[in-house]
């Protein structure tokens, strides 16, 4: 399978959001869960999908010039340069870092980025599960650059993975806008296990700087198959997807109408 390149880059998704990945792949996807979290990550779907081999992960770094390092002893900061007039031009009013990918693989190669590419004005949003917790020596470096770092959990985290991504989000509080991103589904609520984990997603619903993702699972899931979730076809942009929607008011298409803008907003 193919890996991934390690030059940095930005580029605009489907929904229209920014995206810069400080790091591509991911170590929740493994032998114990190929397919990612919840048995159908979108991100190792779409890196199956082209050859990628999406449990190694790659850290994402601006090109150097080592002929400039070996003769003069600095680095060529061209690229940094073009990246950040990039999105200074963007038509978006925040730069995402988490997609690909989770920066918390490498958390001090992630904040280094940040401060490179916060010379662009633009607020910086960062979208992890945490698999590595940020080292309390990098919390000031945090705090100063005023980040939304958006916690992704959901009801379907097993109590241990769920427990330990709250605390996180708490940790975060103190030093940058720490949002909840909970990927929520319609629990089936007659049966067992679905009014279990209903009832965990309404606790974390109740917590403050909430935004939610809809979870788009595929037909042979065993949430779905069990029904333990309920799920439906929907427009998404333009086709129709399987989803798990909870609330219809949930917002689910192009960025640029989003309302809570990954948390920035709120």
């Amino acid at each position: 399978m193919k890996t991934y390149k390690d030059e940095i880059t930005i580029a605009k998704n489907k929904r229209g959001c920014y995206i810069l990945d400080t790091v591509k792949g991911c170590s929740g996807c493994n032998k114990l869960h190929p397919k990612g979290c919840y048995d159908n990550c979108y991100a190792q779907n779409i890196a199956s999908r082209y050859g990628f081999n999406f449990s190694s992960t790659v850290k994402r770094d601006f090109k150097r010039d080592t002929e400039q390092l070996y003769l003069f002893g600095f680095k060529d900061q061209k690229h940094e340069s073009e990246i950040i007039s990039q999105i200074k031009e963007i038509d978006m009013p925040f730069v995402r870092i988490g997609e690909m990918g989770d920066p918390s693989e490498d958390w001090e190669h992630t904040i280094n980025i940040c401060e490179i590419i916060a010379q662009s004005g633009k607020p910086i949003v960062i979208i992890t599960k945490h698999w590595k917790s940020i080292p309390s020596q990098l919390l000031s470096s945090v705090s100063r650059l005023n980040l939304c770092i958006n916690t992704s959990v959901s009801a379907l985290d097993d109590t241990y993975e769920l427990d330990y991504r709250i605390e996180q989000y708490e940790r975060l509080k103190p030093y940058c806008k720490s949002v909840l991103r909970i990927v929520t589904c319609d629990f089936n609520r007659r049966t067992k296990q679905g009014y279990i984990k209903g009832a965990i997603q309404d606790a974390m619903l109740r917590k403050d700087k909430v935004v939610e993702t809809v979870f788009r699972p595929n037909k042979n899931n065993s949430l779905v198959i069990n029904k333990i979730i309920n799920v439906k076809k929907v427009k998404f942009l333009k086709s129709y997807v399987l989803a798990s929607v909870r609330d219809d008011k949930t917002y689910f298409g192009e960025c640029k109408n989003c309302p809570e803008m990954c948390g920035i907003n709120l």
